[in-house]
């Protein structure tokens, strides 16, 4: 099946692609036809996407910081001052992101209650999964990108949660369609040949 009809994976294809391979991981810079800025990196023995980032401008057109989709959070080297006074209390939530050879993954810390507690739904109509607890005290929308770019509804039945060491954990089962276009996309990477040095504004560490 070829999946160069879709919107999603023809902006892939046309974007002007960079690689920079460090030991065992692989990171792939994409610029896009629009503009847009998005870094990828997977682990070269697994072919799992470990993180996928998009740089956002900065609000008065500075150099812009990097929101991170999927992985974990990029440190920030220069972190300003204001934002460095308003520290969060270790007790909130947190939610990250995970993926896996087989699944959607998202790891909620910091939530004491248990799993009976929570309600996990999909909702197609605004294209997310809902989280909320029976006694009010958490409300989460979790979007899922990477399904609403190849035009596939969610299915409940995909979804399984587990609660340990107040995390919270919820998987979604890859659809095939999704495998096989993440299988294909790995195959067409390979085609981008390594260069030596990455151009600085690709960095995300």
């Amino acid at each position: 099946m070829s999946y160069k009809n879709l919107i999603w994976y023809k902006s892939l294809l046309d974007a002007e692609k960079s690689c920079l391979k460090d030991d065992k991981i692989k990171k792939v810079h994409y610029k896009f036809e629009d503009g847009r800025e998005m870094v990828e990196e997977y682990n070269v023995d697994t072919q799992v996407l470990l993180r996928r980032a998009w740089k956002v401008k900065g609000k008065l057109g500075g150099e812009g910081k990097w929101h991170v989709e999927v992985g974990d959070p990029i440190p920030d080297p220069t972190p300003s001052n204001d934002v460095a006074e308003i520290i969060e209390s270790k007790d909130q939530p947190v939610l990250l992101r995970r993926n896996t050879r087989i699944n959607l993954e998202w790891r909620i810390r910091n939530l004491p209650y248990p799993i009976e507690t929570y309600s996990i739904k999909v909702d197609n109509e605004n294209k997310c999964i809902i989280i909320s607890t029976s006694n009010k005290k958490y409300y989460k929308k979790l979007e899922v990108p990477e399904l609403e770019r190849i035009n596939l509804s969610l299915e409940q039945a995909n979804i399984q949660a587990s609660h340990n060491f107040n995390t919270l954990i919820i998987t979604y089962k890859k659809p095939q369609k999704l495998l096989d276009m993440e299988k294909e996309w790995y195959e067409e990477l390979k085609k981008v040949k390594p260069i030596k040095d990455i151009p600085s504004d690709c960095k995300t560490q």
